[in-house]
């Protein structure tokens, strides 16, 4: 199931698809070029409805306003606009932000045909985010036709020239959103990349709390346990659960480099396990619950189970930054720091 409501850090683009399958009319607004201070970064979107309503984001606040306004004229039949917002630095500074500077926003309503954001291509956006594949939503600003393309440079929608497609895998490589260079200025290439995944194994007290905390940052949470009491839907709400052997479930779920893990059941019967399945993975985390003196056993442990040092070495324990935290809550909000941190540290999207 994809969370589909932005305003619980979940997916834009599924709420927008579900406003128009649902006979509403329907504009998706991008923001395409944004100064460097933007409190939202370039990709950000705001989905507008026929009567106003409105998710998602492409400012932060300051023109929200005019991007609506803008979306409801496209909904009632105008043409795509590239809307251009000039921001002072007086303004800027009023808002937060360092400066001030130039912001372009795309809108475009969703319908069957260009110009518009094709329903089959979000439709096809989401399947790729659901499979954990990266793919390209490129925009020619000027005709509003599209094409969906993906890792390889295979694509889907308007017909694409050779040169273009491999510019187009230049953005997956990068890991940004852009305008694409010269020949091709007037194209928008927006990457969508599968959510980071967040596994966290014990379904105890702190991990209900870093569930709902995770999934308003956006990440994809599974929560895995064996023991169903703990691991269940009425603890967890919006929540995959794996109800399997942590070791059997990690194996299976193979954890990569846009994947954190977090052990957190205090219990070695079912952390150990974990680990180990965690430290033979790419996952660009793990972290374990516990004091010195009980990761000083747990590193003893794994070490005589014939885990490498330099492999025990990569657990994150105590887990969370320290902030003094006390009590569950807290607790929860170092761990989403920490991993915070350290995943926009190695430059992931």
């Amino acid at each position: 199931m994809i969370d589909d409501d932005p305003r619980a850090g979940g997916e834009p683009l599924a709420l927008a698809l579900r406003w128009s399958r649902a006979g509403r009319g329907v504009a998706v607004a991008t923001m395409v070029g944004t100064w460097g201070s933007s409190p939202c970064p370039v990709g950000s979107q705001l989905m507008v409805d026929e009567s106003g309503e409105f998710a998602g984001s492409v400012s932060g606040g300051c023109i929200e306003a005019a991007v609506v306004q803008a979306a409801l004229e496209v909904i009632a039949g105008g043409r795509p606009p590239l809307l251009d917002f000039g921001v002072s630095d007086e303004r800027a500074w009023s808002l937060g932000l360092a400066c001030g500077g130039q912001v372009g926003v795309y809108v475009a309503r969703v319908a069957t045909q260009p110009p518009a954001i094709r329903r089959d291509l979000i439709e096809a956006v989401l399947a790729a985010r659901a499979a954990c594949r990266a793919v390209v939503l490129v925009t020619d600003l000027a005709s509003g036709s599209q094409s969906l393309v993906d890792e390889g440079g295979e694509a889907r929608g308007a017909v694409l020239g050779t040169r273009l497609r491999a510019s187009l895998r230049e953005t997956v490589t990068a890991q940004r959103s852009g305008r694409l260079g010269s020949p091709f200025e007037g194209y928008f290439a927006h990457l969508l990349l599968p959510r980071p995944r967040l596994f966290m194994v014990g379904a105890v007290h702190i991990a209900q709390l870093l569930a709902a905390m995770a999934l308003l940052a956006g990440w994809e949470v599974t929560v895995i346990d064996p023991r169903s009491g703990f691991a269940n839907p009425g603890r967890f709400p919006g929540v995959k659960i794996d109800g399997r052997w942590p070791g059997v479930a990690l194996n299976d779920l193979s954890p990569d480099r846009r994947t954190a893990i977090a052990v957190l059941s205090h219990d070695p019967k079912i952390d150990d396990p974990a680990l180990i399945a965690a430290l033979q993975s790419t996952a660009f985390y793990v972290g374990a619950l516990g004091s010195r003196r009980t990761h000083a056993k747990r590193v003893e442990r794994l070490q005589a189970g014939g885990v490498a040092a330099t492999e025990v070495a990569r657990i994150h324990a105590p887990i969370g930054l320290d902030l003094g935290a006390r009590g569950a809550a807290e607790i929860a909000v170092s761990v989403l720091a920490e991993i915070t941190a350290i995943w926009r540290r190695q430059g992931s999207a």
